[in-house]
């Protein structure tokens, strides 16, 4: 069956994230995409130097994703997930509890990473609830980003993203953020301040007390705002604290999870295990929304334990919880992750990739490089947004946030991948100076 796509206006749809009056006079529009490259209206090729949204490690279009879908869409378009459910979401959330920590076995599924916070904020409302604790406050990080639902918006610590909206959750307080003026072109994790910017949230115990703060949500590696890597002894030095005061610790691993940023998961990586860990893009490699909670065993247990026999736990869901499309392209995904290598050959690629992207700390351009994994940062002085467009007619998709450019490769990508992205990246920050 085919589409027919063609219109002859731009007026109807309200782009996300978008300068929407900037777009529609000079659109930036893909018709086509296949492995690590796209095409854009005019017939250009644009490497997708950001995996889409941090999204597709194994390459838009994936044949084997496409064909479970299809598959699966010829037996049942839709199964109501409210008291009922099809093979494929216990399939799904199998697969995903193997690859966790151990203590990791309930797997609650959403449609986003936005979607992800909020349930998670609700699991820790109720774990406390069921505990009898009147627990109302959490902490989050200042540059944080948790999402678009009000939960992860009130959250957030990037404050363009919250400042328009003035009816967010009360009792939020914020650690400081990880990133230090003084230590620029850091490769890895910063190696000083760890332990004091993490005891914030001690401080905090102290100040408010302990008693009265039910969660602290983190990105392992700050994503959003531009590849913020937690310096060596922060992770550990917050599970203490979380651990000595009867607090949860969310890891939002939207961006890290599946191995962008060294093993399969950022707990895996940093060695340190949350209680509660929210998912999402590259769960189905970004080819149908889905994200999902995983919880640990203790804290499942506490929520439905509670619970009267017979009677619902867990008052959350949504409409497309465990879609049967989203569940087989989760599998395909997940499967391909493995049978291809792809945590491996992120692993083998990032030495050469992060090699490459900092051979521009001393491009006038650049202010400062942040880089770990399969995901760098590359802060400009200033033209973030004419850099992105520029980038863009240039031949290379990167994600910008301000002036922080982000990169992150799919697993697929090549050495000559990674050069062709360096060099078009060089040439449109030479056109910028």
């Amino acid at each position: 069956m085919a589409f027919d796509v063609k219109t002859n206006s731009l007026e109807q749809y309200w782009l996300p994230f978008t300068d929407n009056k900037g777009f529609k006079e000079d659109p930036r529009i893909i018709t086509k995409a296949s492995g690590v490259y796209m095409t854009d209206h005019k017939g250009g090729t644009v490497i997708d130097g950001s995996s889409g949204l941090f999204c597709s490690p194994a390459g838009h279009c994936h044949p084997k994703i496409i064909e479970a879908v299809h598959q699966v869409m010829q037996e049942m378009t839709y199964v109501a997930p409210f008291g009922s459910a099809h093979p494929l979401s216990f399939a799904l959330a199998e697969k995903v509890s193997r690859l966790l920590p151990e203590e990791f076995n309930h797997v609650f599924f959403v449609n986003s990473g936005s979607e992800a916070i909020d349930t998670a904020l609700k699991m820790v409302m109720a774990y406390h609830s069921a505990l009898g604790q009147n627990r109302t406050r959490f902490v989050s990080r200042e540059r944080a980003y948790h999402g678009v639902n009000i939960g992860g918006v009130s959250l957030a610590g990037m404050v363009n993203n919250r400042k328009s909206f003035q009816s967010v959750m009360p009792n939020i307080a914020m650690m400081r953020h990880t990133w230090d003026a003084d230590e620029l072109m850091v490769r890895g994790q910063p190696v000083r301040g760890g332990v004091d910017l993490a005891n914030d949230l001690q401080r905090m115990c102290d100040t408010y007390g302990g008693e009265t703060i039910a969660a602290c949500f983190v990105e392992p590696v700050a994503g959003s705002t531009g590849i913020l890597a937690p310096p060596v002894g922060y992770l550990e030095r917050l599970r203490e604290i979380c651990d000595a005061n009867g607090i949860l610790l969310v890891f939002d691993e939207v961006i890290t999870g599946f191995g962008r940023i060294g093993g399969i998961f950022a707990a895996d990586a940093f060695g340190v295990t949350p209680d509660i860990m929210t998912m999402a893009k590259a769960l189905t490699n970004g080819s149908i929304p889905m994200g999902a909670v995983a919880a640990t065993d203790r804290v499942h247990e506490v929520i439905t334990d509670s619970a009267a026999p017979g009677a619902i736990e867990f008052f959350h869901g949504y409409t497309y919880s465990g879609h049967p499309a989203a569940c087989a392209a989760g599998l395909a995904a997940l499967s391909i992750y493995e049978d291809e290598g792809l945590y491996g050959r992120a692993a083998e690629m990032s030495p050469y990739f992060l090699d490459s992207v900092y051979q521009l700390k001393d491009h006038p351009m650049v202010k400062d490089i942040r880089g770990i994994g399969m995901a760098a940062g590359v802060e400009l002085h200033d033209k973030g947004g004419q850099a992105q467009i520029d980038l863009f007619w240039n031949g290379m998709h990167v994600k910008f946030t301000g002036n922080t450019g982000i990169l992150s490769p799919m697993f697929i990508s090549e050495k000559p991948h990674i050069d062709e992205m360096m060099e078009k990246l060089k040439k449109t920050l030479d056109g910028l100076t």
